[in-house]
């Protein structure tokens, strides 16, 4: 009997081929726009854990003001200076690498080329701390960071836009008004979560920084790698406390400087990536129900295109089962056919807009396998009233039917 059920009805479906296809087109869409959605929040999510990661591991960063990101963070809010650094380096365990950091934008020139860039003035522990490695040259030496020697470690952006095919290691370039001398190359690290070049940056000792580009001693940001990921909160409690003391923060007050765990950062920004995937799958989600009520209406032209047909069956013998398997079995179909389309169409989809956005292809079976069993289940949903209705029909009202 399902034999013969299932025969008739892929009969019934490829008399109007072109009529079939329009009608899965909404469970096409549903299916394929509900997948590739997901995938797309996915890769997402997990590029901007990995670039949250691509910071350092274990890192705390210590900024004036409350402000977690963005510039103007520390506004109203002292800076930091040169002896909160040794003090923390001396009074807080755990530490493995610590810098202080200054950044400013300048123009870097060599020879007809010039280039706007982002100078970091900072100590040899800031490649430890951001966990930044060399393919050419080297870091700072102790005379150099001491005395704030105009050296700098250049990032492949800048060699790139300067110096082209040749090697920059021992050329001396100009940044601003004063000539640096290049003495090392950093290691790609390609684009931040935010958007930011990684590589556009020029790494100088933080004297050197203080005294020929910013004329200030202070300290905007302290950078800090803690050892072991069990001691974050403890340092981050001790930093708190300290720098609350050595600022003379009264209990009753609020703190004027904010210690970021970069851990916060990326649970921040992928916990938003997975609320707008959700957001969008479930926008997606709602073309399927399109869909099922296009199959429906489809199927309720068809029972009234087929009403001879049917009452000929019912006639002859079929019962009303037969009739309702029949047409629940032509309704499953387009829906299920519409479903492998759909996740197919989504697989590309899917690969296509993971490689435009530069974030991994992460093929999630359980989302591929829920999508199809939803765009399935739409037809047992949305194909039962018509089967229903086919077989409720009164064989002689439906033998009279032109």
């Amino acid at each position: 009997m399902l034999g013969s059920a299932l025969r008739l009805a892929f009969e019934a479906l490829q008399r109007n081929p072109v009529r079939s296809l329009l009608t899965v087109l909404g469970v096409v869409i549903g299916v394929a726009a509900v997948i590739t959605m997901v995938t797309v929040g996915n890769g997402a999510s997990r590029a901007v854990s990995e670039q949250i990661s691509s910071l350092g591991s274990n890192l705390l960063m210590v900024r004036p003001g409350q402000r977690i990101m963005g510039p103007g963070g520390g506004a109203g809010a002292p800076a930091f200076k040169a002896a909160d650094v040794v003090a923390i380096a001396a009074r807080v365990g755990g530490i493995e690498a610590m810098t202080g950091a200054q950044t400013v934008a300048a123009t870097v020139v060599y020879r007809s080329q010039n280039w706007s860039t982002t100078v970091i003035g900072a100590s040899n522990d800031y490649f430890a701390a951001r966990k930044v490695d060399l393919v050419a040259g080297r870091i700072f030496n102790e005379g150099e960071e001491r005395a704030g020697r105009p050296v700098c470690v250049i990032g492949e952006t800048v060699r790139r836009e300067l110096f082209g095919a040749a090697k920059p290691v021992g050329s001396r370039i100009r940044v601003k008004q004063f000539a640096c001398d290049v003495v090392g190359l950093l290691r790609p690290k390609g684009q931040a979560s935010m958007g930011q070049d990684q590589d556009d940056i020029v790494i100088m000792p933080l004297k050197a920084v203080q005294r020929r580009l910013t004329g200030s001693q202070d300290v905007p940001t302290i950078i800090i790698s803690v050892r072991d990921q069990d001691q974050m909160d403890q340092a981050k409690a001790d930093i708190e406390r300290l720098l609350r003391e050595r600022r003379h923060i009264a209990r009753n007050e609020d703190d004027n400087f904010t210690v970021v765990d970069t851990r916060q950062i990326a649970e921040a920004l992928s916990g938003t990536t997975r609320v707008m995937t959700m957001l969008l799958g479930a926008v997606a989600a709602v073309s399927l129900l399109v869909g099922g009520i296009g199959i429906m209406n489809i199927m309720l032209v068809s029972v009234t295109e087929r009403t001879r047909e049917i009452g000929i069956r019912l006639a002859i013998g079929a019962l009303e089962s037969d009739v309702l398997l029949q047409f629940l079995i032509e309704a499953i179909a387009l829906s299920a056919f519409g479903g492998v389309i759909g996740v197919a169409l989504a697989a590309a989809l899917s690969l296509g807009l993971t490689r435009l956005m530069h974030v991994p292809y992460i093929f999630d079976p359980g989302v591929n396998l829920l999508a199809f069993a939803v765009a399935a289940g739409i037809g047992v949903v949305f194909g039962f009233f018509p089967a229903r209705r086919a077989a409720r029909l009164d064989p002689i009202v439906a033998l009279r039917h032109e």
